[in-house]
């Protein structure tokens, strides 16, 4: 999630969003993790992204992995309590940044993390969280440390298996870009480095059917970026989430014409950013957005035996689903008691059963304002899949 700059831009349908999203049905969680707190004390830790590994020997011991930025990455048994945490690498020198852990995916039993303090891509055992990351690995967007920054540092992240070419790829954006890269992963050994296939980079600026042009507003040289995505296995297909503009849908291959399958409530409202508040005061709507996604548009993930495409919409706090390819469906809400997940970032589900606690799958997503603590706290909430099936008609 973008550190929030835009809140006047983006609050420009304040009025109309709780109104929206009164209306859509409510479900609830049965488990959440223990809150993290980004703050010196809760050593900066800050819940975004999930990812669920199924043990097939034993599906109800199933672990479900998630990035905490700073706070490192936390594996957690599928009642919410914490297995193990490992740290953030170091930062290497005093004038760099730590590591700071982002998203997650999972191909087989190896957990692909993108490391945006470091602009490394870093693997994890899932059983244990043995780091199993190369010392070698290259930077993705740098060309060394002193030039990581905010727009040269690795971001969101999509992993997936080729059968066909036999070996797994990572989908990797680019911070405050419209960038997007395809790596390989290689194995050295026991441990893993990749190599940069190819990078496409997603339209940041739009003609508007009045034939104005637009782009999302911001601070001067950031572009809209992308960090939600998620790879259709079957297909080879790419569905990412450029957060303030909307889904689009391109070859994993990073090949062809992307297709912008929705588009946030928010798309082609002008805005002009003030530099003493940071903030983007917003223009009038000329009413050329979409209906179901409210800016950010977060954490993608697919539902195969439904053929579902779930998506966080970030701006009214709800989860909107696709028929894939692309055909809207329904909207919910995610509730733990009276705590209703807001700002959620990342998004993950498995379709098949993990047990009898979850004899039909499960949604785990990352709860932004997380209730019931002392001070600001954010966590994971985790959903049996009936429950959000009957949000489906």
């Amino acid at each position: 999630m973008r550190r929030v700059l835009l809140v006047v831009f983006t609050a420009i349908l304040a009025g109309q969003h709780p109104a929206v999203a009164a209306g859509y049905p409510k479900v609830d969680a049965q488990v959440e993790t223990p809150g993290l707190f980004d703050d010196a004390e809760g050593g900066n830790a800050d819940a975004d992204d999930p990812a669920i590994w199924v043990n097939d020997h034993d599906p109800s011991r199933g672990i479900v992995v998630a990035t905490a930025k700073e706070g490192g990455l936390h594996s957690y048994r599928l009642d919410g309590k914490q297995i193990k945490h490992v740290a953030a690498p170091a930062r290497p020198g005093p004038e760099h940044a730590p590591g700071r852990f982002n998203n997650v995916d999972i191909v087989d039993d190896l957990a692909i993390v993108s490391d945006r303090g470091r602009d490394h891509i870093r693997f994890y055992k899932v059983n244990g969280l043995e780091d199993l990351t190369a010392p070698d690995v290259p930077f993705v967007f740098s060309a060394n440390q002193s030039e990581v920054d905010e727009q040269r540092t690795a971001y969101g992240l999509a992993a997936w298996y080729d059968r066909a070419d036999r070996a797994t790829y990572v989908l990797v954006s680019r911070r405050s870009t419209t960038q997007v890269a395809l790596l390989k992963v290689e194995p050295r050994g026991k441990r893993y480095s990749y190599r940069v296939v190819r990078t496409l980079d997603l339209p940041g600026e739009f003609t508007l059917p009045n034939g104005a042009k637009w782009q999302p507003c911001d601070e001067p040289g950031v572009q809209p970026q992308v960090e939600g995505m998620v790879v259709d296995h079957r297909t080879g297909t790419l569905y990412a989430g450029q957060e303030d503009v909307g889904i689009w849908r391109v070859s994993a291959k990073l090949t062809g014409r992307p297709v912008l399958i929705d588009k946030v409530r928010e798309f082609g409202v002008p805005g002009t950013y003030d530099p003493e508040t940071e903030e983007c005061a917003p223009g009038k709507d000329p009413g050329f957005g979409g209906h179901h996604v409210s800016a950010d548009v977060e954490g993608l993930t697919i539902h195969y035996g439904r053929n579902l495409l779930l998506v966080s919409s970030q701006g009214d706090n709800t989860f909107a689903a696709y028929d894939l390819p692309g055909r809207y469906r329904a909207s919910f809400q995610i509730k733990y008691g009276d705590d209703l997940v807001q700002e959620s970032d990342g998004a993950t589900v498995v379709g098949t059963s993990l047990g009898p606690r979850y004899p039909h799958g499960l949604l785990a997503v990352q709860d932004g304002r997380n209730a019931g603590e002392s001070r600001d706290s954010t966590n994971f909430k985790f959903v049996r899949w009936e429950e959000v099936a009957r949000a489906i008609p």
